[in-house]
Formats: C-alpha cells, structure tokens, sequence
C-alpha cells in the first residue's frame, strides 16, 4: 500500500499501527494522520530511532498493509 492509501485509510489502519508501535497514544497516532513524515518523526522522538531506522520501519510497515 503507498502511503497516499494509507493516509486516505488512516482510521481503519490505526489499530494495525498501534500493534506494531504500543507506545504511541491516541493523540499521537491523531497527528500521525497517516502521513510518512509524521510517522517517522513519532518514531525519532518515541523510541529514540535514528532517522533511517524510522523511514525503514514504516516503509515496512506500510508495505505489509
């Protein structure tokens, strides 16, 4: 899935986010909204990730949706 249907998706893929990132609250994962850049920035700052770590992590993610 590209992260145009992500964001487009966003309400349905909340649960599947918040299983793989337990640590994000519901407010967190509201501004995240679906948008890359957001994401791995909530990644950067809440688990203290190098920014490459991030992007590989979410492009994972969004690839397996």
């Amino acid at each position: 899935m590209n992260w145009d249907q992500i964001e487009g998706k966003w309400k349905e893929l909340m649960g599947k986010a918040r299983s793989s990132w337990g640590e994000f609250s519901d407010e967190e994962l509201d501004q995240i909204a679906g948008k890359r850049e957001q994401l791995i920035g909530k990644l950067q700052q809440r688990y203290g990730l190098e920014r490459e770590e991030a992007e590989r992590q979410a492009d994972d993610w969004a690839r397996q949706q």
